[in-house]
Formats: C-alpha cells, structure tokens, sequence
C-alpha cells in the first residue's frame, strides 16, 4: 500500500493546491485505499475505518442519540453498501456532532 502522503503527492494540480484541496483529496484517497472495485465499502468496513480513522472525532460520542444511530445503522446486517456520498454525509454527521469541532473552533486564528 503506498502511503497516502506519496499518492498526494502524485496527483499535479495539488501541488499549488489549498489546504482545504488536499484534506478532501487525503478524504478521497483514504476512501478509496479502503473501497471494493465498485468503490464502495461493506458496512463493517464503514465502521472500522470511521473508528480508525476519525477516531478524534468520535471518541466521547457513544451516548449520543445520533451517534448511536448511526452506528447501529452501520452494525445491521445487511448486503447495502455505502458508496463516497454516503460516507461524506456520514463523515459531516459525525464531525458536527463532534465535540472536538468545538474545539477546533476555539482555536485562535489570529495572532
């Protein structure tokens, strides 16, 4: 598996690109490093690279009706993938729930 920093780093109109360019280009990448030919991921995959890979902004979120929701919703069985849409709304969900978010926007950006 060739790091995500290298396959970044292969993709040209990011090389001048904004940080947010390359985080949804990293977004992207990790989506797809994890998806099946069809680009999609099984639902057990979903969870497991939410969990490996947002962990900070999941960590704490258990209690969370919301969370829970979405979670279960990842745990039933079923034969349903989850295609890139899918994964960003999920991925925006969690984040906005998130309480790492607050604190991120706490962050001084001025100096």
């Amino acid at each position: 598996s060739i790091p995500i920093a290298k396959q970044l780093a292969s993709i040209k109109a990011l090389g001048k690109g904004s940080d947010l360019e390359k985080a949804f280009a990293t977004t992207v990448l990790v989506y797809n490093n994890s998806a099946d030919p069809d680009g999609k991921l099984s639902k057990a995959e979903t969870k497991s690279l939410l969990q490996t890979q947002f962990w900070g902004f999941i960590q704490g979120q258990e209690n969370k009706p919301k969370y829970q929701e979405i979670i279960s919703a990842l745990d039933e069985e079923s034969e349903n993938k989850i295609d890139f849409e899918d994964f960003m709304i999920l991925l925006v969900s969690l984040a906005l729930m998130s309480d790492l978010l607050q604190d991120i926007k706490n962050v001084k950006t001025t100096k």
